[in-house]
């Protein structure tokens, strides 16, 4: 049986994420302190303790939710499952992050700096007000980027994340996404709602960000992972250390292809289970409408990882 290990991306997190497991597992506290020290300070209080509206902001979700990812990651191999156990890792946006962390190309302090960075860099690039992003339910991508190419009108927008079959997100100039909703409404979407995000994601108004990240990325190891990561902008597994540094720059302007990622890693790949790692059953369900034969199983508690311990065991 062909597994995959695939870490969530942000919208995920909530307040309390990864406790149980810290409190379950020495390992898995340990995650939690090693992205405090990095960050110098107490991010694990705010995970745990803070308000939802703090823990939301794109600076502080990011690595926190790479913590619990990892946390959950530490936990399953306190019961016996290591990442050898997957044949790919992937993650969806900052979630390559956390794959990449995971399969041992990058460190946790590094991951939890540049994930602060990330954050912070896809914040700033666009004033507030300026940038939006909208979910468009019941079109396919092809006709969802038609929908924002007509919607853009000289401005920016475009098709950012790929998610499922039925649910593309789009994100550019707040007008132009406003206009893509009133379009894909009038093709026959089931569904267009503007989201509640902070900064236009995963489009060229990032580029700032993207130079950011670029200096940032320059300055950390970055080591061949234990397993293939299927990279976000190519929707293909990578190992090369140097390709991964430029993909993760070029993920901060360019489209997630997170359906087309699923469904390579569930033809191409052989992949019949993917375990979803971290806060969240997001990706689960995304999964479910993509490669519809696959199994799924989710690892963000301690009892999750002790079930999903036990499932690798039964295989």
């Amino acid at each position: 049986m062909g597994r995959a290990f695939v870490f969530p991306g942000q919208g995920a997190q909530t307040i309390g994420m990864g406790r149980d497991l810290a409190d379950a597992y020495p390992e898995a506290k340990a995650v939690f302190d090693e992205v405090d020290d990095a960050l110098g300070e107490a991010l694990s209080a705010l995970i745990w303790e803070g308000d939802a509206e703090t823990l939301t902001l794109t600076q502080n979700a990011q690595p926190a939710l790479m913590a619990t990812s990892l946390a959950a990651m530490r936990a399953l191999q306190a019961e016996g499952v290591t990442i050898a156990d997957a044949a790919f890792v992937a993650g969806h946006s900052l979630g390559e992050y956390s794959a990449l962390a995971a399969a041992g190309a990058l460190s946790v302090a590094d991951t939890a700096r540049l994930l602060r960075a990330r954050g912070r860099a896809m914040q700033q690039a666009v004033a507030p007000g300026v940038g939006a992003m909208a979910a468009l339910l019941g079109l396919d991508f092809a006709t969802a980027a038609e929908v924002a190419a007509e919607a853009a009108g000289g401005e920016v927008c475009v098709a950012a994340n790929d998610n499922d079959p039925a649910q593309v997100v789009v994100s550019g100039h707040a007008a132009a996404v406003a206009r893509a909703v009133e379009i894909a409404k009038a093709r026959g979407a089931k569904r267009a709602v503007m989201l509640p995000v902070s900064a236009p994601f995963h489009c060229p108004l990032m580029a700032p960000a993207a130079d950011v990240m670029a200096e940032a990325l320059g300055n950390v190891t970055i080591v061949a992972p234990a397993v293939p990561v299927v990279a976000n902008v190519l929707a293909r597994p990578v190992s090369d250390p140097a390709e991964i540094r430029d993909l993760l720059v070029t993920q901060i302007t360019h489209s997630v292809r997170w359906r087309e990622s699923v469904e390579w890693m569930a033809t191409e790949g052989g992949v019949t289970e993917f375990w979803e790692i971290g806060a969240g059953k997001a990706l689960s369900g995304m999964v479910r409408r993509i490669a519809k034969e696959a199994g799924t199983l989710q690892v963000g508690s301690a009892d999750e990882a002790r079930a999903a311990a036990a499932a690798k065991e039964g295989n």
